[in-house]
Parts: C-alpha cells; sequence; structure tokens
C-alpha cells in the first residue's frame, strides 16, 4: 500500500489547519497534520482521563516545532528534522506552524479524536 499525502481523507479542517489521516492500516492511522502556531489541544482533552491524549504517537516533524508536555509534568520541545515517540498521556502546543508525518493506534486515535470533536464543537458554540 502506497498514497500521497494529498490523496489523504481530510479529518479535520479549520483556518489555516488541516488533518489528514487513514485509520486502519495494519491497526495504525497514517496521518499528516498541518497546524498553525498557538495551536493548543490542553483545553480539548478536558475531560479525557487525566485530561490528555490516551493515545501514542510515532512520527516525523517537517516544518514547525511543537511542545509536548506529559501527565507527570516533564515537556519536551520537539523541532523541524526530529523524530518522536510521544506515549499516552500528554497535551501539546505548536510553538511555530507545524508539519508532521504520525502513526497511531486507530482505536486510542479515534477515541481522542471523537471526544476532541465534540470539545471543538462546543467551544465553537456549534
Amino acid at each position: 500500500m502506497k498514497i500521497k499525502k494529498e490523496d489523504l481523507p481530510i479529518t479535520m479542517q479549520a483556518p489555516n489547519t488541516t488533518m489528514r489521516s487513514l485509520p486502519d492500516c495494519g491497526g495504525l492511522t497514517i496521518g499528516y497534520n498541518e497546524l498553525p502556531e498557538g495551536t493548543d489541544f490542553t483545553p480539548l482533552l478536558q475531560g479525557l482521563r487525566n485530561n490528555s491524549c490516551h493515545s501514542p504517537h510515532w512520527g516525523y516533524i517537517l516544518e514547525g516545532k511543537i511542545l509536548i508536555i506529559y501527565d507527570n509534568g516533564k515537556e519536551e520541545l520537539v523541532s523541524a528534522g526530529e523524530l518522536y515517540y510521544w506515549p499516552a498521556g500528554h497535551t501539546a502546543i505548536v510553538k511555530e506552524n507545524l508539519k508532521i508525518i504520525e502513526f497511531s493506534p486507530t482505536k486510542e486515535l479515534s477515541e481522542v479524536l471523537a471526544h476532541v470533536g465534540k470539545k471543538m464543537a462546543e467551544l465553537g458554540g456549534d
């Protein structure tokens, strides 16, 4: 199987934000995400266990920087050109416009994204 990033289905779109993903590729979701500086996932994760993302992620930062904050308080700035693994139990804040390639377990990611979608609707007043 192979696919161009442009052919990945768009799962979330907002101004300067495009999240694309293809679920169930051997139990993983393949993602290509573009997020603007200032994007803070913290309010969108409120209500999940520990108010954080319970999906692990593996990926590569193509452009930009993102701050990962783990449940234990540890912080990690991940920058362009770096590979990463983020275990379950984290939130994130985009520090510079971001482009990433990411792989996540489909089941856990789907649960988190469903919650994020509901929170976005609540916060947006929909």
